[in-house]
């Protein structure tokens, strides 16, 4: 039983991760990122990415669980 719910959990982490990537590709960062700091960009990016993801990830499993 516990696996199952291991499961459920890391299949809701995981499509909210794809879900975040897709979505936030829709944004123009160029706009606000200074000229060559690409590296820089490509972080903050990754970080808005994982952090979106899990906050909606989190907010899916308190639905369903609680």
């Amino acid at each position: 039983m516990e696996s199952a719910v291991y499961a459920v959990r890391a299949a809701i982490y995981i499509a909210a991760f794809m879900l975040s990537f897709y979505a936030l590709g829709a944004l123009n960062f160029s706009r606000c990122i200074k000229q060559g700091h690409v590296l820089q960009a490509r972080i903050l990016y990754w970080i808005l990415v994982l952090s979106l993801a899990y906050l909606s990830g989190s907010f899916v499993l308190a639905l369903i669980y609680r």
